[in-house]
């Protein structure tokens, strides 16, 4: 019984405590995510396995948490909101940056730096699809 009622209280803080995702978060996120960028351009021109695989995987990691904002989730305009949550979009564009951070990771253990700099390219075309077409930048 006791172990039952802790893990409810657990529950019941972790659920209270939880809050929607900001327009701050975002931008720490986005900030996250530029960092990991030069993080793998400064592995490709150091020539340093370690520092492409630790960008590429932070790239990873902060991409997946990228959402709507709860204004965003919701505004009462149905085709503001349709296009701020086009989650089709993002979770497309988030599983082609995923798919081809390990693509870097994998071409340029092998020594192929070429392929990884043209697969980093593709990444950063993700990231301004995503940037053009939602956020209307």
């Amino acid at each position: 019984m006791k172990k039952f009622l802790v893990m409810f209280v657990v529950l019941m803080v972790s659920f209270l405590s939880a809050k929607s995702y900001t327009q701050a978060d975002r931008i720490a996120d986005m900030q996250k995510m530029a960092q990991a960028m030069q993080d793998i351009q400064s592995g490709f021109f150091y020539n340093n396995l370690d520092i492409v695989k630790a960008g590429a995987e932070d790239l990873k990691a902060t991409i997946g948490k990228i959402g709507p904002t709860k204004e965003e989730k919701n505004n009462k305009d149905v085709y503001e909101r349709w296009l701020d949550n086009n989650t089709a979009m993002t979770k497309r564009i988030e599983r082609n940056i995923k798919n081809k951070s390990d693509t870097i990771i994998e071409r340029f253990s092998t020594g192929d730096a070429t392929q990884a700099l043209q697969v980093y390219s593709k990444i950063m075309s993700e990231c301004m699809k995503c940037h053009i077409r939602l956020r209307k930048w």
